[in-house]
């Protein structure tokens, strides 16, 4: 699947906040090898496929076998693949290189993680970096390059080591597409966006970056808040069976699993999720397996956290890296974090995120797009349709 947002400032550690397992993802498993199948066709009928197959290979675009390397021949492309717009930079991958030559021009790196199919990134290439002002805004300050969630181009990372697409992708623990990394002048992490920005947010974010804003001492969410008017007013959600306040989150004793709803007033995305989302059947059923509790990410009030600590709201949400409103972070029964989603997400990532770690599937599949896509595979060959927008 592909997916949508979360945000963390270069004061946390590198790791995804939109989608972050209990272990780093492992790479694409083995294909199955093809059966050898012979055909006796008589001659005038293979004469016709040859001819036919031959067409095909010069039509532009058809699809064909893998080159010997696994990888595609020369001028074709995978299903699902989208093009990249033509400014964004042909790199050697070498990213201690792209960062200094960005440095050199008044420029930031920034990394798009994206997979071919994945429809967010379809959305981001056309309604955000289609958009004429926003693709303008991040042409004149950044450089930015595409890396392949599980491709295998070379690339020698922050530390000089060379890996591929798919093992620097893994060390800096991306888990959704797609995923925007904004990086400083040495490399460090500023921004990360996991998963969809709808164009007005994109804008918000790429201006924090751009204007050097975190060397002002300016968190992310202060600008944001401060940009962005939903976030003048408004009240909480509230869901039947939910924890109620006070909020006693430690799992202690409780033997369940724990998913916190971090919100915010007058939050459209929060608005959708709880309106709609949430009142899916098949999603009340999932929510069923955990223990839940929506919080005002920002509020002083206190809360006692699954790891039995009590603070304000707002530390919590600080320690916990939260940038963006609705964050879903999910707890093991032992109070300890295994995965968060983040962002503008749909009712088949919602849906899937909570029985991700219901189920425990996260201890048995560490990568959740793998999950999804097998998921989304099993609903689709017994008849049922998966629209990912929906």
């Amino acid at each position: 699947m592909c997916h949508l947002p979360a945000l963390r400032n270069s004061s946390e550690t590198t790791e995804t906040s939109g989608g972050r397992a209990s272990r780093p993802p492992d790479g694409p498993e083995a294909r199955p090898p093809v059966q050898n199948v012979s055909l006796v066709l008589q001659p005038s009928l293979t004469l016709a496929l040859t001819l036919a197959f031959t067409l095909l290979q010069l039509l532009p675009g058809s699809a064909t076998a893998a080159a010997p390397d696994g990888s595609l021949a020369q001028g074709l492309v995978n299903p699902g693949h989208e093009d990249k717009p033509a400014w964004f930079k042909e790199s050697f991958l070498d990213i201690r290189e792209d960062v200094a030559e960005a440095a050199a021009a008044g420029r930031r790196v920034m990394l798009y993680f994206y997979q071919d199919g994945c429809p967010y990134c379809a959305k981001l290439l056309r309604e955000g970096f289609g958009d004429q002002a926003i693709a303008d805004q991040t042409r004149g300050a950044f450089d930015v390059l595409a890396l392949n969630l599980w491709g295998d181009r070379e690339v020698t990372g922050f530390d000089g080591v060379q890996t591929t697409e798919k093992g620097f992708a893994a060390g800096l623990r991306v888990q959704f597409t797609p995923t925007l990394l904004l990086l400083d002048e040495r490399g460090s992490e500023v921004l990360r966006i996991d998963g969809y920005f709808p164009p007005h947010r994109l804008r918000i974010a790429l201006d924090y970056v751009a204007q050097r804003r975190e060397q002002q001492g300016q968190s992310f969410q202060a600008f944001y808040l401060a940009a962005d008017p939903q976030a003048a007013a408004g009240k909480l959600h509230a869901e039947g069976g939910f924890l109620t306040a006070p909020l006693r989150l430690a799992r202690a004793g409780i033997g369940r699993p724990l998913v916190v709803f971090f919100e915010q007033p007058v939050c459209a995305a929060c608005d959708e999720l709880h309106q709609d989302i949430l009142r899916r059947l098949p999603v009340a059923w999932s929510l069923t397996g955990l223990d839940a509790a929506v919080v005002n990410a920002w509020s002083g009030e206190p809360v006692q956290t699954p790891d039995g600590r009590e603070l304000p709201l707002k530390d919590w949400s600080t320690e916990l890296g939260i940038e963006y409103t609705p964050s879903l972070v999910f707890f093991d029964a032992q109070g300890l974090e295994v995965f968060r989603t983040a962002g503008f997400l749909k009712a088949f990532h919602i849906h899937g995120a909570l029985d991700y770690v219901a189920t425990g599937a996260y201890l048995r599949q560490p990568h959740f797009q793998r999950y999804l896509e097998a998921r989304r595979t099993a609903l689709e060959a017994r008849g049922f349709e998966v629209d990912l927008m929906d």
